[in-house]
């Protein structure tokens, strides 16, 4: 069987937050800390950078309102040109109703898709859901795990690492 990851369980979540300290700065990459509500500074501790989801959200809602607004312009001046009670063929102020629209749907559509891009969304099974262990971080789990795929993963050494810095319940995840 092929080892995935390795879990470790801690008491409580400033317990939670140190571990992850301490597994940023041990060098390790690819680990998650998974517990049944967020808790404030993980994000710090665990060395993330911030989420690039407001720039993909900034930049569709621009994408959209120059849509909009570009469509708009060549209709009214080129394609149909309609001279309505001498109103003049570009008229910006009526076009603000449909750019704003577009503006609010490509935005809503960046920040989902671009969420479910960035989290690897849909993931309909990961290889963490081999332990069941790991059923208790919805509950009340505080747990570490490191994926095998990180450059500094070594089964013992991670393990006398998880065990080194308060860690119980020690598990290595195996699988298919």
């Amino acid at each position: 069987m092929k080892t995935h990851a390795i879990i470790a369980e801690f008491a409580n979540p400033g317990e939670l937050m140190h571990a992850a300290e301490k597994v940023r700065d041990a060098g390790y990459r690819a680990f998650d800390c998974h517990s049944p509500f967020p808790i404030h500074g993980m994000d710090d501790a665990m060395g993330l950078k911030r989420s690039p989801v407001g720039y993909i959200v900034g930049g569709m809602a621009l994408l959209g309102a120059t849509i909009g607004f570009t469509l708009q312009t060549w209709v009214t001046t080129d394609a149909y040109p309609l001279v309505i009670s001498g109103k003049p063929m570009f008229s910006w102020q009526t076009y603000i109703i449909i750019t704003f629209a577009l503006f609010v749907l490509f935005g809503a559509f960046g920040a989902v898709f671009g969420m479910f891009r960035l989290i690897r969304l849909p993931r309909l099974h990961h290889p963490l859901f081999y332990s069941e262990r790991i059923k208790r971080a919805t509950d009340d789990g505080f747990i570490v795990s490191i994926e095998a795929g990180d450059p500094q993963f070594d089964e013992e050494a991670t393990r006398a690492f998880l065990t080194s810095i308060g860690g119980t319940n020690i598990e290595l995840v195996r699988g298919e």
